[in-house]
């Protein structure tokens, strides 16, 4: 029996009993990092345990609001604040989409190192420290300036924006994926090379590479819109990322009238940083899909979702 076999059978014996809110599926979008993929699926296979059909699609994640504001898909698990929250608030301004509470996570997403980069650079984790540092990550792709190694393009991050704003001699490259990522740290990991990157909290590599993220002048709200904000008076982006961002939950204005329940469930769920970090463990780490890791996570917390049920 497979995870998700034997998961299925322990939702449907604790699982309280229902219909269907509606005969049409609660569309759940899919995204490209693993935490969004376990969580999509956890909240899917909840709804399904209490009656509703559940159908999951890939979709831009800075996109997905609008296709949530049209009622294309019905919600998003995953609002992080750094990334996404521009996206967000200018769908919520058009109207047919709002926040469905926040989850107990804290967020926070920015430049990061690992530890043994700044035996290299103990200047770290100051901004200019790093930048006197840049030609340790320098590499043939980047010339004399250091590399800084950013996710995937359409996470919108702006890092191209702040090294223009504060004057870094770094160049912006995009990794194709989470993935890339990974593979990229564990890599420099091998021979010890300096690496700066993007990473966020929470995820499982917190617990694998013990690191610190890059401090930038501090965000204030304006910093990202406003020139006069921030330590350059003449441009946008100079200044870090939220330190204790929110992560929201995000749903179509509809959802709560077309299927009540579910709306109800996902108004309940929230998750914590741990648990966060460990759904994409199961993924990054042990190598399970997305779809038997949210199986796996359910077995092994069903006080917890259980509760959200009710």
């Amino acid at each position: 029996m497979t995870v998700l076999m034997a998961s299925a059978a322990i939702i449907a014996m604790t699982a309280p009993v229902a219909s269907a809110d509606s005969p049409d599926p609660i569309v759940i979008p899919i995204h490209n990092w693993s935490s969004q993929n376990v969580m999509s699926h956890v909240v899917g296979q909840i709804f399904d345990s209490i009656g509703n059909s559940v159908e999951y699609v890939s979709t831009d994640s800075q996109a997905v609001y609008e296709s949530i504001r049209l009622g294309d898909v019905a919600l998003e698990v995953e609002v992080w604040e750094g990334a996404y929250g521009a996206s967000f608030d200018a769908a919520v301004e058009k109207g047919g989409v709002h926040a469905v509470g926040e989850h107990d996570a804290v967020t926070r997403e920015d430049w990061w190192y690992p530890l043994w980069t700044k035996e290299a650079c103990p200047g770290l984790p100051d901004w200019q420290a790093l930048n006197a540092c840049a030609a340790l990550f320098a590499t043939p792709e980047t010339g004399d300036k250091g590399r800084f190694l950013g996710g995937p393009v359409d996470w919108l991050k702006h890092d191209q924006e702040r090294v223009d704003a504060l004057g870094m001699d770094f160049v912006v490259i995009n990794a194709g994926s989470a993935a890339a990522l990974w593979a990229s740290l564990a890599a420099a990991e091998r021979t010890r090379k300096p690496i700066v990157l993007f990473n966020w909290t929470p995820n499982f590599a917190e617990a694998v590479w013990p690191g610190e993220f890059v401090e930038f002048p501090e965000w204030v709200a304006g910093c990202n819109t406003d020139p006069s904000i921030g330590p350059n008076p003449d441009v946008t982006y100079d200044c870090g990322n939220p330190a204790d961002g929110y992560l929201k939950k995000a749903a179509w204005d509809g959802m709560k009238d077309k299927w009540p329940t579910a709306y109800a469930v996902l108004s309940n769920v929230s998750f914590t940083n741990p648990q966060i970090a460990e759904m994409a463990r199961l993924v990054d780490i042990d190598g399970m899909e997305p779809e038997d890791a949210a199986a796996h996570w359910l077995d092994q917390n069903v006080d917890i979702w259980t509760a959200w049920t009710n």
